[in-house]
């Protein structure tokens, strides 16, 4: 059986005992996979038939826009899941998915999910649900996206973006951009971010160093 600590802490995983984790597993039809940093896990055009948990390292998932630009959305670290909702309709994801560092990734397939075998177990229907719930779980994060990309100014979206990292980790965090990634999430020119950030921190809203944040007012 595989095991690793964030395939215990993951929600689909969390608080099974060793045999219904062993069993939850084989549901899933699990396999692990190491990626070197630049590497694609996925790319444009083609359907994404299973889902994503990082187990270590870091991947990014980013889209292109009309113009060829990359938007970054989303950052995924140990322990965050990725493509749940691409894999369950299998359907082509017009998304890239890369490692951003060597990374270690646990691939699941939601094959059972969207054709049961019967007799449907207890435990079964509680993946399932587990499994629902990580979509709903992606929706939310797809709405704070969303009040970021709606905000008619750069000034706009970083205050928004800012302050969902303030909100969960209080007012002074790390964020896992750098510029030009954060940039590229935010769905701006590298250049006009840096003058911005600059001059916040002159009128005294923030300070920062590289990707550390202190937020001031």
């Amino acid at each position: 059986m595989l095991t690793h600590p964030q395939i215990e802490h993951c929600p689909l995983f969390r608080d099974l005992s060793t045999e219904d984790r062993a069993y939850a597993l084989t549901y899933f039809d699990s396999k692990t996979r190491t990626y070197e940093k630049g590497d694609f896990l996925h790319q444009v055009s083609f359907p994404l038939q299973r889902f994503g948990l990082v187990l270590s390292g870091s991947v990014q998932v980013y889209m292109d826009d009309i113009d060829g630009h990359h938007i970054i959305m989303a950052h995924v670290e140990p322990g965050g899941l990725f493509g749940e909702s691409y894999a369950f309709l299998g359907i082509d994801a017009p998304i890239y998915i890369c490692a951003v560092s060597e990374a270690e990734i646990l691939w699941m397939s939601p094959h059972r999910i969207k054709a049961p075998v019967s007799p449907v177990s207890q435990l079964d229907q509680e993946l399932s649900n587990r499994f629902v719930a990580c979509l709903a779980s992606r929706t939310l994060q797809m709405n704070q996206r969303i009040q970021i990309l709606s905000r008619n100014t750069l000034r706009t979206k970083l205050i928004t973006f800012l302050s969902q990292y303030a909100t969960e980790k209080g007012d002074s965090f790390t964020i896992p951009f750098d510029r030009a990634s954060m940039a590229a999430y935010l769905g701006s020119d590298r250049s006009a971010l840096s003058r911005e950030l600059s001059r916040m921190q002159a009128e005294g809203i923030l300070t920062y160093h590289r990707n550390h944040f202190r937020i001031l007012k």
